[in-house]
């Protein structure tokens, strides 16, 4: 071999020897950085395990504080109902004088109040309730009738309001008058009520 080709073939195996040192150290590289990669997803798993541990531990403090308050809340609500019932029973026991006031003076707020107080009244009769019921019946009777008269209509209506007033402040005042000229007559005829 001549002495350039022997050259050739010393530069060539040094650039073997070269390529084969840097494929080595590439794989070198290659692994350390594989292994490197490996631990820090190893690290990022425990992390997120940890995460969810304490996401998992806050939800259940979460869930039983807002059981605790639900529960509270349960409570209050139905100790509410509990004295809003008796102060209803309170209100309309037939044994307290309040009540059947109470009854009277509803029955004068227009015929829908009237209704009302007759269904209140039905379930505790009271005397003073039945008997605003039964004025107030008549008073409602005396409207409706002179509104088809056509030159008494504004007399009756003034007359028909006159005695609604008279009626209700006496309810107000727990006192069983009898309205002016018509209130002994309504009394006898609302009888059943």
């Amino acid at each position: 071999m001549s002495e350039e080709n022997k050259d050739l073939g010393d530069e060539a195996d040094e650039a073997m020897k070269n390529a084969k040192k840097k494929a080595e150290n590439l794989g070198d590289k290659a692994k350390d950085s594989f292994d490197k990669g490996k631990e820090e997803t190893k690290d990022f798993g425990d992390k997120a395990e940890e995460a969810f541990d304490n996401a998992k531990e806050k939800a259940k403090e979460f869930s039983a504080d807002t059981k605790k308050k639900a529960n509270e809340f349960g409570d209050k609500a139905e100790e509410a109902a509990k004295d809003f019932k008796e102060d209803v029973k309170k209100t309309f026991d037939s044994s307290n004088p309040d009540s059947g006031k109470t009854i009277a003076i509803i029955a004068h707020v227009t015929f829908i109040g009237w209704i009302i107080a007759i269904i209140m009244n039905s379930s505790n009769k009271t005397e003073i309730g039945s008997f605003y019921i039964r004025q107030t019946l008549g008073i409602f009777l005396v409207f409706f009738v002179v509104s088809f008269i056509p030159f008494i209509n504004l007399i009756g209506w003034l007359f028909g309001l006159f005695l609604l007033i008279m009626s209700f402040i006496s309810s107000i005042n727990g006192e069983q008058k009898e309205v002016f000229l018509v209130g002994h007559l309504f009394q006898d005829w609302f009888k059943s009520l």
